[in-house]
């Protein structure tokens, strides 16, 4: 994984815990706590090649949804954190 944002991601999520999620949000403020919204697109991306690796999983409302056209609330865990 040579991409720092996507280890930063399992990074932040390992010191979390197996039943912890993390919002696209909180990545990007790590990253850049004021200009935080310029990082989403960076954030995203990463999310999307962790997700495609198996490494990570998107929740909605407790429950593990697609990546592909995601929008509104969602949320990240380590992949099998059920």
């Amino acid at each position: 994984m040579a991409n720092p944002v996507e280890e930063l991601i399992v990074e932040l999520l390992t010191e979390l815990g197996d039943k912890e999620t993390l919002s696209p949000n909180q990545v990007a403020k790590t990253i850049n706590a004021e200009n935080w919204r310029r990082q989403l697109p960076q954030v995203r991306a990463a999310i999307g090649q962790l997700v495609e690796a198996g490494r990570i999983e998107v929740v909605r409302k407790g429950k593990v949804v697609a990546f592909d056209g995601i929008r509104g609330i969602w949320r990240i865990r380590l992949a099998g954190a059920a």
